[in-house]
C-alpha cells in the first residue's frame, strides 16, 4: 500500500495552535483559520478526504482573552469566540475590511463551487459551495470526512466533533486558493495527451470499426488523442444470475479479438486509450479473473458465489486492483473512467465510494512512476487531487450548453479545475448543427476536449455527419484544439505549480467590478485569452449569434477576427456561425503548434501570435511527461521579437523548430531583420495581421527579430467594409438596410448610433452595427 500513504504533513506547527476546554483553534495563515470542537478534548491531527497537509509557517497573531472571551487578530482576519459550544451568538470571523461577517450557522454570500454531476441535466443545477464569497468570508465543513492513516488506509472520525476551516482574505480571491492547495494539495500535472481530442461513444464497436473510424479522423485532418471505449468493451449479454452486464472485466472477444494488438495500434495511432467501468455489481462467476480474485479473497472459484464490491474492504480493494485492473493495464489500458453511478454510501461512516475510488484508482495509476490519471465524478473538496472530471451524462439542449461555462468557471471556486464534459451532449434533445458547432466551439476552450453522446443510430459527433458548413467550422476547431496544445500543457504546469485553474471567473483579475460578477458564462481561459461562448441560437434577420460580455480596461483583439476593443465597458459580441469571441489582451504573445503535425506532442513547428499595444511575454514549458522541463522564453520589447536559446532539459525539444511569428494588429509592420539578414512580412492568417516566418530556429541558439515599419497599434480600418458585409447578409429589409446604410456613410461614430437609433431596425442588428461602430472608437 505503500503509494496509497499520504505525502503531506497533516500536523501544525505548535506555535499556530491555541486550545482551551473542548476547543482548538490553528491559525494557519493570515486568512485561514481551523476551528474544532469536542466536547472530550480529543483533536485530530491526521490527514482527512479533504485536508492533508496542516504544516504551515508561524503566523504573525495577537491574542486577547478574558474568562469568556477569545479574540484572535491577524493582518487579515479578526476571530472572536466566547470559549462555549460552537454556536452562531459565540463564534464569529470577520475580514479585516472585508464586507462581512461569518457566523457560525449562517450562510454566507457563497460564490458557489461545483457539483457531483450533470447527470439528467437540462440547464443549471445547483451547486456545492466554494471557498470564495463576496462577502470575503467562508467556511469549508471538514467533520464528516473520512482519515487517512498512516498506513495508507482510511478511518472514521469520532462522531459529534466539529472540524471547520474559515477562509477569510477579503476578495483577494488568488490568496485564499493559494491557502486552499496549500491545505489541500496541488492540482496534479495532467499527461500531455489528455489536452487533444478525445473520442468517445457509447456504441458496440469492434476492434475493426474503431480502428477504421480513427482512420477516417485522420485521413480528414482531424487529431485525435484520447481513444475512450465505453461499456461494449466487456461481456455485456450475460446470464442473467451473474448480473446485468454493466459492470465487466472481460473483453467480449466476438468484438476484440486480440485485444493486446487492438491497444498497441491505437498507440500507434498516437491515441491512449481509457476503458469504461461500473464496479458497483461486484464480480461473477462468468468473469475471466473471477477464479483468481476468489482465490485471493478466500473464495472457492468453484463455488461461483459472486463477490461484493466492497470498497470499504482493503483485502478486497487491493485484489479489486491488482486482480481486476493490473492485467488489463499490462495489455496497454492507458487508465480508467469510473463510471460511478451508485450512490454514496459504505459501511464506513461518511466514506463515499466514489471518493474511495478516485482516490486509490488515480494513486495506483501512478505506482510504476507514470503521471498518474482518473477519468470519474466529482466527490466533494479535495477532488481536485484526482484529475479528469466526468460531468455525466447532460441533455442535448441550448439550456444544457448555457450552463456549461458557468458550471466549468465557477468550479475553479472549490480548486476543480480539469472537468470533462459531453461536448454536444449526451442523450435526448433534436439534431441541431448549429447546437453542435457552438458546443465544439466552447469544448475547444474548455479544460478537456472530449466528444460523446449515448448509444443511438440518429446520436454522433463527427463532424461528416453534420451539413458542410457545420462539417468545415467542427473540423476547424478541432484542429486549433491540437495547435492550442504548447498553451495549454504551460497552463497546465501553471496549474500545478502556481494554483491558477486553466478557466476563471473574470472577478478573479477584477473582484471589485461589479460587472466582472455579471458575466458567470465569460471566463479566463489561461493567462493569455478571454472567452465569451456564445450558448443561444443566431439572430434569424442578422444570421449572428450573440453573447453580453465585460471586457475590462485595456485593449483586446479577437483572435479569430481580428477586430480590436477598447475596453472597460459591457458590450454585446456578435458573431456568425464559424467563430465565437476569443479575445487576447495589449502584448499578449500566444503559442500555437503549426504545420500539418497535428500531434499532440512538443510541436516541430510553432506559430507565435504577437498582440499589439503592450510589451509582453510567454515563457513556453514542455516536457515529455517527465517532469525534466525545457522553457522557451519568448518576448516583445523595444521593437523586438526575442525567440531566446531553450533553458532546461533541451532534449525534450526539437533541435531546431520553424518560426511562424505572426504580427496582430500593428499599423504597418513590413518585415524584420534577423541575423544580419532582412524578412519581408506576408499577409497573415487573420485581417491586421502579417506573417514572419523564420525556417529553422536553432532551440540552443535562439532568434532576435528586429521589426520594421509602423509598429504602433492600429485601430479598425476595415470598419466600413464589415459593416457592408453585416447589412449585405442581413435577412431583413431592404429599404431599411439602405437607410442604415445612408446614415454610416455620412455620420461618424459617435453621431451614426444616435441616428440609426431613429431608424426602425431590428434590434439585433442595430446592436451588431453599433458593436463594429464602437469596438475600438478613435
Amino acid at each position: 500500500m505503500r503509494q496509497f500513504r499520504p505525502t503531506g504533513d497533516p500536523v501544525a506547527d505548535p506555535a499556530n495552535v491555541l486550545a482551551g476546554a473542548g476547543f482548538r483553534i490553528t491559525v494557519l495563515d493570515a486568512g485561514l483559520v481551523r476551528l474544532e470542537y469536542d466536547a472530550d478534548g480529543v483533536f485530530e491531527d491526521r490527514a482527512s478526504q479533504a485536508v492533508v497537509d496542516r504544516a504551515f509557517p508561524p503566523v504573525d497573531f495577537d491574542v486577547t482573552e478574558t474568562d469568556d472571551r477569545l479574540t484572535i487578530r491577524t493582518s487579515l482576519l479578526q476571530l472572536v469566540y466566547d470559549k462555549r459550544p460552537f454556536s452562531t451568538e459565540g463564534l464569529s470571523v470577520r475580514a479585516v475590511g472585508g464586507r462581512g461577517v461569518w457566523r457560525y450557522g449562517l450562510p454566507t454570500a457563497n460564490l458557489g463551487g461545483t457539483a457531483r454531476t450533470l447527470d439528467g441535466a437540462d440547464g443549471a443545477v445547483p451547486l456545492e459551495p466554494g471557498i470564495l464569497s463576496a462577502d470575503g468570508v467562508t467556511v469549508h465543513d471538514d467533520s464528516r470526512t473520512v482519515l487517512l492513516t498512516d498506513d495508507g488506509w482510511i478511518a472514521p472520525r469520532r462522531p459529534d466533533t466539529l472540524d471547520l476551516y474559515v477562509f477569510a482574505y477579503g476578495r483577494d480571491y488568488r490568496a485564499a486558493l493559494r491557502a486552499f492547495y496549500r491545505l489541500t494539495g496541488r492540482k496534479p500535472l495532467l499527461p500531455r495527451f489528455a489536452l487533444g481530442n478525445w473520442w468517445s461513444r457509447y456504441h458496440r464497436y469492434s476492434a475493426e470499426s474503431y480502428l477504421a473510424l480513427v482512420d477516417r479522423f485522420a485521413a480528414a485532418g482531424i487529431p485525435l488523442s484520447v481513444a475512450v471505449i465505453d461499456m461494449d468493451w466487456h461481456l455485456v449479454d450475460i446470464d442473467p444470475r451473474h448480473g446485468t452486464g454493466w459492470t465487466g472485466y472481460t473483453w467480449n472477444r466476438e468484438l476484440f479479438p486480440d485485444p493486446p494488438a487492438f491497444l498497441a495500434a491505437l498507440h500507434e495511432r498516437g491515441l491512449a486509450t481509457t476503458l469504461n467501468v461500473h464496479p458497483a455489481e461486484g464480480v461473477h462467476a462468468h468473469e475471466e479473473r473471477y477464479p483468481a480474485l476468489a482465490r485471493r479473497l478466500g473464495v472457492d472459484p468453484g463455488s461461483e458465489v459472486s463477490i461484493d464490491f466492497d470498497p470499504a474492504d482493503p483485502a478486497f480493494l487491493q485484489a479489486y486492483l491488482q486482480e481486476l485492473h493490473h492485467p488489463l493495464e499490462a495489455e496497454g489500458v492507458d487508465f480508467w473512467w469510473l463510471d460511478w453511478q451508485q450512490g454514496g454510501v459504505t459501511r464506513i461512516p461518511g466514506l463515499d465510494p466514489l471518493w474511495l475510488l478516485n482516490h486509490y484508482h488515480y494513486l495506483d495509476s501512478g505506482r510504476a512512476g507514470r503521471r498518474p490519471l482518473t477519468f470519474s465524478r466529482y466527490a466533494g473538496v479535495g477532488s481536485h487531487r484526482y484529475p479528469i472530471g466526468f460531468s455525466g451524462d447532460t441533455v442535448i439542449s441550448w439550456a444544457s450548453l448555457a450552463f456549461q461555462p458557468v458550471f466549468t468557471a465557477t468550479a475553479a471556486n472549490v480548486g476543480y479545475g480539469w472537468w470533462s464534459h459531453d461536448v454536444g451532449g449526451h442523450y435526448f434533445g433534436s439534431k441541431d448543427d448549429e447546437l453542435t458547432v457552438r458546443w465544439t466551439q466552447l469544448g475547444v476552450f474548455s479544460p478537456v476536449m472530449r466528444l460523446h453522446n449515448y448509444e443511438s443510430a440518429f446520436v454522433s459527433k463527427e463532424p461528416w455527419r453534420f451539413g458542410e458548413r457545420a462539417e468545415r467550422i467542427m473540423t476547424g476547431f478541432l484542429r486549433l484544439r491540437h495547435r492550442l496544445v504548447p498553451y495549454l500543457y504551460t497552463m497546465n504546469r501553471r496549474a500545478h505549480r502556481d494554483g491558477e485553474p486553466l478557466v476563471q471567473p473574470m472577478y478573479y483579475d477584477h473582484p471589485e467590478e461589479p460587472a466582472a460578477y455579471a458575466v458567470p458564462h465569460q471566463f479566463a481561459f489561461g493567462d493569455r485569452l478571454l472567452v465569451a461562448p456564445i450558448t443561444t441560437p443566431a439572430d434569424r434577420a442578422t444570421q449572428l449569434g450573440a453573447v453580453r460580455a465585460w471586457l475590462p480596461p485595456g485593449r483586446w483583439t479577437d483572435v479569430f477576427t481580428g477586430l480590436v476593443y477598447r475596453g472597460g465597458t459591457t458590450v454585446t459580441l456578435h458573431r456568425d456561425l464559424d467563430t465565437i469571441p476569443v479575445l487576447a489582451p495589449a502584448g499578449a504573445i500566444l503559442p500555437l503548434a503549426a504545420g500539418e503535425d497535428r500531434a499532440a506532442t512538443n510541436p516541430p513547428a510553432l506559430e507565435l501570435r504577437v498582440y499589439a499595444g503592450a510589451d509582453g511575454e510567454f515563457v513556453l514549458a514542455e516536457d515529455r511527461d517527465d517532469d525534466r522541463w525545457a522553457e522557451t522564453r519568448y518576448t516583445f520589447r523595444g521593437g523586438e521579437v526575442r525567440i531566446a536559446p531553450v533553458e532546461g532539459e533541451r532534449e525534450a525539444v526539437p533541435a531546431a523548430r520553424r518560426y511562424d511569428v505572426v504580427l496582430c494588429g500593428f499599423a504597418g509592420v513590413t518585415g524584420a531583420e534577423v541575423d544580419g539578414s532582412e524578412i519581408a512580412a506576408s499577409p497573415g492568417p487573420v485581417p491586421g495581421t502579417v506573417l514572419i516566418s523564420l525556417p529553422s530556429v536553432a532551440a540552443e541558439k535562439g532568434a532576435t527579430l528586429a521589426l520594421q515599419g509602423d509598429l504602433t497599434p492600429a485601430g479598425n480600418p476595415d470598419v466600413p467594409e464589415r459593416l457592408f458585409a453585416l447589412l449585405d447578409a442581413a435577412q431583413t429589409s431592404i429599404s431599411g438596410k439602405e437607410s442604415a446604410y445612408k446614415v454610416l456613410t455620412s455620420h461618424d461614430a459617435a453621431s451614426a448610433v444616435p441616428a440609426l437609433a431613429a431608424l426602425d431596425l431590428e434590434r439585433p442588428l442595430f446592436d451588431a452595427i453599433v458593436e463594429l461602430l464602437l469596438a475600438y472608437p478613435a
